[in-house]
């Protein structure tokens, strides 16, 4: 039998001599006698509440998501909102959950821990999508939310995300601060696990209702819905919470033709049918594709297990199902929003969109074409709640997004929502169809108006103590001797975020990032090509985000030009020996 690690024992004898459960400490018993590694993995440190909250492995142990990790975290922040509302004794928490294994169960507990504080409760009786858990926040008047998710994770996750009052993730201050407050607690005996049960309100059907009205109000060519009502649309929830809410919101706005993948309709943790529950995987979009083909749909749609993001595909010119990635979808998104929104007079000056600073430049020259403004933020959704709630009251927020899958139309949900971009994708395609195009075309003629962009993606992994140490040294490296040239093209600019600078290469000159400070650089050349790089937040991986460009003269000419920009890519990668 491996030796046991004095500390990994430690940690688990006080769970064995404390107050927890005893099929808890029958498990514990068992991993010290059958699988020494297993208890090390499940008690070598305490799973972190990080800026977004808990994610992690299920199971016993301080590094597991379990009732007691799951109940200090909900202390920490229940003394959070005391602390942050003195007097009040009508704080209110909504609660939402997925489809995950154990998520309703933590939910309870979370539900429970904030009653047991006197916070009053809105718990979702059944799962819903985050979306409207952000939703339901700001609808009932909540100082704070959780949902229980590990979004598009391995099975044997779960997650708990924290939101605040205005229906976004935390963010600072109030997100080290309430790491702070989770920290302190170290003894689960400070936990209120019994909840008042007369402070939890089960909640469902009403917070649908006033949703999807509100979700309704949001289309732009109702008219067209009501033509193309027999638009062919195939969707798959992937196992998830989407199937509570997507294909009634497409048929409450008017379409008819809906194609559910059955197999993927059942709500399973175990995600039986996919590999990952990830709408940015081909193979999650496998069974949709084949069922497409069958009913000959014009239109894609699969959702990932907590519906907050949105993957699609449709024809291409040659009859054949084709994947659009983050950036393409975002864009037609933001093409489609703006070109309606000046037809219908809606732009008066005082619009804007938002993405993140790794998304696709082309949302940015759509925005300044239709005389909207675009703003950047940072790597993360709750950036862009953050903005609409600053500009609140002073300018109207049109449509946003980023490349990892999620967005956003209207300002009434404060993060990525899947169904409302169901919906606008659907109504899209309706557009398109109106006009003798797919969904297809409509991608290449905004290539041909604005050039071709393309983006991708390298993530380089670094595990371990040493690994994190070598994405470090990389890092500095950037910083002290930048590249002159990419590709044989001159680097004109440098964005540093965790400096808060710009450098102007050209005229040596320097200006202030208004940002929070982020470890992220970018690379700006002068043939129009971007490149980012960033140590990732949640894995042991670099990433290496590339965006190139190039005019796009005709249709004809997309095959060779999009090969061009693959090749392109493919020489910054070998320049910057990755």
């Amino acid at each position: 039998m491996n030796e046991i690690d004095a500390n990994v024992l430690a940690k688990a004898n006080v769970w064995l001599n404390g107050n927890y459960d005893e099929d808890t400490k029958q498990q514990i018993k068992q991993l010290i006698n059958n699988d020494p590694a297993e208890l090390t993995e499940s008690f070598y440190r305490d799973l972190e509440f990080g800026t977004g909250g808990l994610r992690g492995i299920m199971g016993v142990g301080t590094n597991r998501m379990n009732r007691y990790t799951v109940g200090m975290a909900t202390q920490g922040l229940a003394n959070y909102l005391i602390k942050m509302f003195p007097g009040r004794n009508d704080l209110k928490m909504a609660i939402a959950y997925d489809s995950r294994n154990n998520s309703k169960f933590f939910a309870q507990i979370t539900a429970e821990v904030m009653a047991a504080n006197g916070i009053k409760v809105f718990l979702f009786k059944e799962l819903r999508p985050t979306p409207e858990l952000s939703f339901a926040i700001r609808q009932l008047g909540c100082q704070s939310g959780v949902v229980i998710t590990a979004s598009h994770n391995p099975k044997e996750y779960n997650g708990y995300k924290a939101y605040w009052e205005d229906g976004g993730q935390l963010i600072s201050p109030h997100d080290t601060n309430v790491i702070d407050e989770v920290q302190k607690i170290k003894d689960i005996n400070d936990v209120k696990f019994t909840g008042n049960a007369s402070l939890i309100e089960l909640i469902g059907e009403e917070v649908d209702k006033v949703y999807l009205e509100k979700l309704k109000s949001l289309s732009l060519s109702p008219d067209l819905i009501i033509k193309h009502k027999d638009l062919s649309i195939v969707y798959t929830p992937l196992h998830g919470t989407g199937i509570t809410l997507v294909p009634r919101a497409l048929k409450e706005l008017g379409f008819e033709n809906i194609h559910i993948v059955e197999e993927q309709a059942v709500s399973d943790g175990n995600f039986p049918t996919i590999k990952s529950p990830n709408p940015e995987e081909k193979a999650a979009l496998e069974m949709a594709i084949e069922k497409a083909k069958i009913v000959n749909a014009s239109l894609v749609l699969a959702t990932d297990p907590d519906a907050d993001r949105v993957g699609i595909a449709v024809k291409n010119d040659k009859d054949e199902y084709v994947l659009f990635n983050g950036n393409q979808t975002a864009s037609v998104l933001i093409y489609y929003l703006l070109k309606k929104w000046n037809e219908l007079g809606k732009i008066k000056g005082k619009e804007f969109i938002v993405k993140t600073i790794v998304t696709s430049e082309l949302l940015k020259d759509i925005a300044i074409k239709n005389s909207v403004e675009c703003f950047d933020v940072l790597t993360g959704f709750k950036y862009i709640a953050d903005i609409i709630k600053t500009l609140e009251g002073q300018k109207t927020f049109i449509g946003g997004g980023e490349e990892s899958y999620g967005f956003l139309v209207g300002d009434f949900v404060r993060d990525k929502d899947a169904v409302i971009s169901c919906c606008i994708i659907a109504e899209m395609a309706a557009w398109a169809a109106e006009n003798n195009k797919t969904f297809y075309d409509i991608l290449i003629d905004l290539y041909t108006e604005y050039g071709f962009y393309k983006e991708d993606l390298l993530s380089i992994t670094k595990k371990g103590k040493s690994g994190a140490e070598e994405i470090q040294h990389m890092m500095d490296n950037y910083r002290k001797q930048p590249p002159v040239e990419i590709n044989n093209s001159k680097v004109v600019m440098i964005k540093d975020y965790e400096f808060s600078k710009e450098i102007d290469v050209l005229n040596n000159t320097t200006k202030k990032i208004e940002l929070p400070t982020s470890n992220v650089l970018q690379f700006y050349t002068e043939d129009g090509s971007k490149i980012t790089v960033r140590p990732s937040g949640t894995e042991p991986k670099i990433k290496f985000y590339f965006g190139v460009k190039e005019a796009l003269n005709s249709k004809a000419d997309y095959e060779a030009v999009n090969e061009k920009l693959n090749l392109k890519i493919k020489k910054i990668i070998a320049s910057m020996n990755l």
